[in-house]
């Protein structure tokens, strides 16, 4: 007669084995947190501490290369030591709120890579300084840009460290709150380092777009721009001229067309020429034919001031292409919904026609009150929040309200605005 296993039996089973993925998840945090502070204590030493003493850096630079590792260092060392002593809970309960360390070192390490690289260039005396530090025996043929990235990838470690701790703990363990207040902390950091990373790798792709372009009277570079995608279409021109290939650059909130410049140019052969912005948060898409697998395909977009047909006898490039206009129109034109529906709550409710009369008989014996009418209006219309516009332009240019400002704005960059 075969014996079936309890529910109790099952329930312990469950229980023994969520506390031994516990205990060695939890063994695996305390070494890696040991291994860890002792990394941030080599730089806290060797090059934080000798180089205050030394002054071969200025203070502001120094700061600028290792921001706020020093306090990261010391808020470790502390949630170090509940570890060790297996209070994990209690640990990071009172780890987390200093967090505000991580996320100043999160949004400074671009800047602290570029100041760094420029003192290796220009500094002799860092340099000599760094490279003897990293020979010592306590780096372990780690380098100082190697070090400075550790505070970024803990916190990555922290997260899934975290989330298989909290899965593997009782509800019912006084520890298992603590635990998940930390996971969303945590996740919080994590995510601040991953949208960093993508302004970051976006501000490279707008930076490179710019050198391609000769001269600069195209501006690329722009607060809220996105860069999604390049490559060559042939533009079909209206009246049946000759079909000629374009190169396009696709953005969050414009089109950029451009031709290249002449090879024989010695500075200029690889870069490309602006001929037409198209802005998108108007516009509007349709794939002419190309809906099957046949051979190539043609856009139609259609601008209030403009009409443009592109063909591309790639299928699937063109399909991509396809793929990414519409969804930079769409998340462009719901985002300028989202703020007319923000403007359109703004707005003072209309006054009827007795009370405007009163206040214009009102307003005509008092001068004063007047003025202060109009200062009030005044300040109104300043509380009222600027239309968001993704691709705001750079500040040294002024948004154009009319279509004559827009042209005469074009006129002067160099790149029809269309």
């Amino acid at each position: 007669m075969s014996s079936f296993p309890g529910p109790r039996n099952s329930i312990q089973e469950q229980r023994d084995r969520w506390e031994r993925k516990r205990s060695r998840t939890a063994r695996e945090l305390v070494q890696t947190e040991q291994h860890y502070c002792q990394r941030l204590k080599l730089v806290t030493t060797y090059f934080v501490e000798i180089l205050k003493a030394k002054g071969t850096l200025r203070q502001d630079i120094r700061e600028n290369i290792f921001s706020s590792i020093k306090a990261i260092h010391s808020v470790n060392q502390s949630l170090l030591v509940h570890l060790e002593n297996g209070y994990f809970g209690r640990g990071f309960d009172q780890f987390c709120p200093h967090l505000q360390h991580y996320n100043t070192y999160v949004d400074n390490i671009y800047n602290a890579r570029k100041v760094l690289g420029i003192q290796l260039k220009k500094n002799k005396a860092f340099r000599r300084f760094k490279k003897l530090q990293e020979t010592r025996p306590e780096f372990n043929n780690q380098t100082l840009e190697e070090l400075l990235q550790l505070p970024i990838l803990r916190i990555d470690q922290y997260k899934h460290f975290l989330q298989d701790l909290t899965a593997n703990t009782s509800p019912d363990n006084p520890e298992f709150q603590q635990l998940s207040r930390a996971v969303t902390a945590v996740s919080e950091v994590s995510q601040r380092i991953q949208n960093n990373t993508r302004r970051h790798e976006n501000h490279l792709q707008l930076c490179r777009v710019q050198k391609l372009l000769k001269g600069r009277k195209t501006k690329v570079l722009a607060a809220g721009r996105w860069y999604i995608r390049e490559g060559w279409l042939n533009v079909v021109p209206p009246k049946g001229a000759e079909v000629k290939p374009k190169m396009f650059f696709l953005f969050s909130d414009m089109l950029l067309q451009a031709k290249r410049c002449s090879p024989l140019h010695l500075t200029n052969g690889d870069k490309f020429t602006g001929q037409h912005i198209y802005p998108l948060q108007d516009c509007t898409l349709e794939k002419v034919f190309g809906h099957t697998r046949s051979k190539g395909g043609l856009l139609s977009l259609t601008f209030p001031r403009a009409k443009l047909l592109l063909m591309s006898s790639n299928q699937e490039d063109l399909n991509d292409w396809y793929q990414s206009l519409s969804s930079a129109i769409r998340k462009l034109q719901s985002k300028q919904t989202v703020v007319h529906h923000r403007d359109e709550s703004y707005q003072r409710p209309a006054h009827s026609a007795a009370d405007s009369n009163n206040v214009l008989s009102s307003s005509s014996n008092n001068p004063g009150r007047k003025r202060n009418m109009v200062s009030i209006e005044t300040n109104e219309q300043a509380e009222k929040p600027p239309v968001e516009w993704e691709s705001s332009a750079p500040k040294r240019l002024k948004q154009c309200d009319t279509p004559e400002q827009s042209s005469a704005d074009a006129s002067s960059s160099g790149c029809v605005i269309l």
